[in-house]
């Protein structure tokens, strides 16, 4: 790989990397006291992938260890954001699916947010913005894979 090229590559990246730690930032500062983004993030994913997974499925799917994904998961049960059900293959592990204060919950979220994206949709064009997102779901989904 040449130098220009991997700089390019390396800026794409870096500038991700900072825009997903500013809208890390604002989306923590509008959740309700006592949840994270990490709650935030398992609850959309149920919704955005499907719920009924096992802990350890969303734990690989977050790359963190299963205690962690065990400790994200007690705080939304505590708050009946999400409920266990026995795993239907098994038996013998859970699986977790959202309840509807969970669904609830992920688009309080998201409508929490109207002035951060308010910002961002009066100094950039919705048409702007939707034709980066198929390019971004196609790296997403590259670099998915190539993790597996």
């Amino acid at each position: 790989m040449d130098n220009d090229t991997r700089h390019v590559l390396f800026r794409f990246f870096n500038e991700i990397g900072i825009i997903a730690q500013l809208s890390r930032s604002a989306m923590e500062a509008r959740l309700p006291k006592g949840l994270t983004l990490p709650h935030f993030s398992v609850v959309n994913h149920l919704v955005r992938v499907r719920d009924g997974q096992t802990p350890l499925k969303l734990a690989k799917a977050f790359q963190v260890p299963k205690t962690t994904m065990t400790n994200t998961l007690s705080g939304l049960l505590d708050r009946k954001l999400v409920e266990m059900r026995p795993n239907p293959e098994d038996g013998r592990s859970k699986t977790v699916w959202l309840t509807e204060k969970g669904r609830s919950f992920r688009e309080e979220a998201i409508r929490s947010m109207d002035p951060d994206l308010t910002a961002i949709g009066t100094n950039f064009s919705t048409d702007q913005i939707a034709e980066l997102l198929p390019v971004l779901a196609e790296i997403r989904a590259f670099m998915d894979a190539q993790r597996d």
